[in-house]
């Protein structure tokens, strides 16, 4: 029997990971995508050149896209909280609960109202009014955003609450304290910027695909000319901030730093930065390490001689699984410093006035074009499994937060969700790169074919054509 729900357990976290991380990508992808926009179409009415306002309608059929695949995969998400997690649910739903009816109530509200007119009022309402539309839906999915991370960092780091004679979790004096947790502006901060870094190098790959086919493409041009600026300015920016993320995770978490890092055991005199190696949990040691002598000491405590805790001072039931969070960390840092590369390698290009002639380089941006999923998927990885054994950090178990069900039944939810997944989800990603596989045009068409005029005042047709009025 014990067996038995250890197995139901282990399905349900797999069910849960696997439809999260379908989830994720699309909003690391729209959160950038949706701040693009708004960009691309500032700078058409500042500057009223056409290029900005075909790249605007071009990138504006992917969000749609994109958009819609994350309000089903995160409306789908939602339910196994009731499903699979139902004990969970009821402990911390007087915290959680509210936190999340606050998205539904400024973001998806905000969202909602404006939406449509972003997609299909381009050529129905005025321009400035289309732009508020467009800003809205980008704030949108910041406040979206905002409140999502404030929920998965309270479970990172809880404070404010109560706890009540049944369990569950209550809020104290101030809710502020709740969604200011002490981990959420950095992870707010990290997760942002990853989102924009994510949407930088998809546009810069598909700025590079058709730079190879046409180097005179002025959309193309463009494209890969602001992706680049955004890699090179933003790369150095997250790894600062994710070294403050991570010295906030080393005070609050000091267990999952410890799995990142590969300290099984302390270190009273500097510990070593251990580069690359095999976790062996069993043995409590990295096998074949390759590492800098206390280079970690150096990054954690600036201090080389500081001394670092390990997991021997961790009861062996609260460790997270080392192995997943050790690899999963090298991939997010390794794609970071890769990012970091291509920004610095196309300033160099920009100098040297060859950015959109150098071919080794076009094909390097087009490689690292998912690089940015890859990494925020990576980044998920470290926080949540680096979390276990538990949901709510050193207060709730994961094994009493899952709901009474039999490991058949999650099994064959499970093999559901994977068949479904894949055939819907992959035909979106399929359509997705069918779009951005045609270069933007000179004359890029709207969403809608033929203009009904409906409220405000419709532009001129030069206008519609994406040129000044």
């Amino acid at each position: 029997m014990v067996i038995e729900q250890e197995w139901a357990i282990l399905l349900a976290r797999i069910q849960f990971a696997f439809t999260v991380s379908f989830h994720f990508l699309f909003p690391a992808f729209s959160i950038g995508l949706a701040s693009y926009l708004a960009v691309l179409e500032g700078l058409w009415l500042k500057t009223g050149k056409g290029v900005y306002a075909n790249l605007y309608r071009y990138w504006l059929k992917i969000f749609a896209v994109v958009f819609a695949m994350g309000v089903v995969s995160g409306i789908v998400m939602s339910y196994q909280f009731g499903t699979n997690w139902s004990v969970f649910s009821d402990k911390a739903g007087p915290i959680i609960g509210p936190l999340m009816a606050y998205e539904v109530l400024t973001a998806f509200f905000l969202e909602a109202g404006f939406l449509g007119v972003m997609l299909f009022g381009i050529n129905k309402v005025g321009r400035k009014l289309h732009f508020v539309a467009t800003l809205a839906v980008a704030i949108g999915t910041f406040i979206s955003a905002f409140w999502i991370l404030s929920v998965n960092s309270w479970m990172q780091t809880p404070v404010g609450y109560e706890i009540a004679a049944n369990g569950q979790f209550l809020p104290g004096d101030s809710w502020w304290t709740i969604v200011f947790n002490p981990s959420f502006p950095y992870r707010l901060v990290h997760t942002l910027l990853a989102a924009y870094l994510t949407t930088a190098f998809i546009v810069g790959a598909v700025g590079a695909w058709h730079l190879l086919k046409d180097r005179a493409n002025e959309g193309a041009r463009k494209m890969f000319s602001m992706a680049m600026w955004m890699a090179a300015i933003v790369a150095p920016l997250q790894i600062v901030a994710g070294d403050f993320h991570g010295l906030n995770t080393l005070e609050h978490q000091p267990a999952k730093v410890m799995a990142m890092e590969g300290h099984y055991q302390s270190h009273p005199d500097g510990a070593p930065l251990i580069l690359f190696g095999i976790p062996n949990s069993a043995k409590e040691r990295v096998d074949y390490a390759v590492q800098i002598p206390k280079a970690s000491s150096l990054i954690l405590k600036h201090d080389l001689n500081a001394p670092l805790a390990g997991l021997d001072t961790i009861a062996e039931e609260d460790r997270p699984p080392v192995g997943i969070v050790f690899w999963a960390f090298r991939i997010m840092v390794g794609i970071g410093f890769a990012m970091l590369g291509i920004g610095v390698w196309s300033l160099f290009a920009r100098w040297r006035g060859r950015l959109y002639d150098w071919p080794l380089l076009h094909r390097f941006a087009l490689l690292m074009g998912p690089s940015g999923l890859v990494a925020v998927l990576a980044g998920w990885v470290v926080t949540e499994v680096g979390r276990q054994p538990f949901t709510v950090y050193g207060l709730l178990r994961t094994a009493d937060s899952a709901s009474p069900l039999d490991a058949p039944a999650v099994a064959a939810s499970l093999v559901a969700f994977v068949v479904v997944y894949f055939a819907v989800f992959g035909t979106g990603i399929w359509y997705l790169l069918r779009l951005m596989k045609k270069p933007p045009q000179a004359h890029e068409p709207a969403l809608e074919d033929a203009p009904i005029r409906s409220a405000g005042i419709t532009p001129a047709p030069a206008v519609l054509e994406g040129e000044p009025a």
